[in-house]
């Protein structure tokens, strides 16, 4: 040992687990044994720390270990999602961003490859922005030319977003002419989410827009998760990368979706 895990501990346990986070964000997952030996503590330690990190929405235990990772009824932790796949990511947006145009009014959901086509808008303006995703307000909120909504309700730390009732009652309120959107799985005709509340907000978006497009990286496909959120043919467009198999395009096909690829 280098003596590092020593010093990171001399830091208490609140410094200690925000580097357990860093360490399981940027790594994806790690064991309990790993993550003892790593900040030179007990097992019953690090438990403990996991515990805390898995009370405020950071990772998801499982036996012997913690993870970032997705599964079909848990999503990952924004922090993780916004460091994963982002040249798959910021090509989609960039496709994205070509169907806006001066003068509209856009809707973008609290995904973190919407929040990559965010940073696109500067120069399309004017433009009205619709969004419920805080981190998306504050990039928008320093853009020119730009009219900024904020649809309110309750902050969801997980996602760093609002949500609920007045999230929805605002949305519904409202018709946009593009509404862009992310979802964390897509298999066979539909694309689905493992939170229910955010597929009520997602559905409300969709809803209130004249046109809808989806943004997919690779990794969402052949993948599915607890709630069925929209069939694929809702959408007027799908794009995703092209690090997706022929097998989930050729899926794409038979479904008789409208997509397109691009290239990173």
């Amino acid at each position: 040992m280098d003596g590092s895990g020593a010093r990171h501990s001399r830091r208490g346990p609140a410094g200690r687990q925000e580097m357990i986070a860093d360490h399981v964000l940027t790594h994806g997952s790690a064991t309990a044994a790993e993550l003892a030996e790593r900040f030179e503590v007990s097992l019953m330690t690090i438990h403990r720390d996991l515990d805390e990190l898995e009370r405020q929405g950071v990772v998801r235990k499982f036996h012997g270990g913690v993870t970032a990772q997705p599964s079909a009824v848990f999503e990952s932790n924004v922090t993780y999602r916004m460091k994963a796949t982002l040249a798959e990511k910021d090509a989609i947006a960039a496709r994205a961003a070509e169907l806006i145009e001066p003068g509209m009014a856009v809707m973008l959901d609290d995904s973190t490859t919407t929040l990559a086509l965010a940073r696109r808008l500067e120069g399309i303006t004017p433009l009205t922005v619709v969004t419920n995703f805080l981190e998306g307000l504050h990039l928008l909120s320093r853009f020119r030319g730009i009219r900024l909504m904020a649809l309110g309700g309750d902050y969801d730390a997980l996602h760093n977003s609002f949500l609920g009732v007045s999230c929805q009652e605002a949305i519904e309120s409202l018709q946009v002419d593009l509404c862009f959107v992310s979802t964390s799985a897509v298999s066979g005709a539909y694309a689905y989410h493992q939170e229910q509340h955010i597929v009520s907000v997602k559905r409300a978006m969709l809803a209130s827009a004249a046109r809808s497009v989806l943004l997919l990286d690779h990794t969402k496909l052949g993948r599915t998760a607890l709630h069925r959120l929209a069939p694929l043919t809702a959408f007027d467009r799908v794009i995703v990368d092209d690090g997706a198999s022929s097998e989930a395009l050729r899926e794409l096909d038979e479904q008789k979706v409208a997509y397109e690829v691009v290239a990173p």
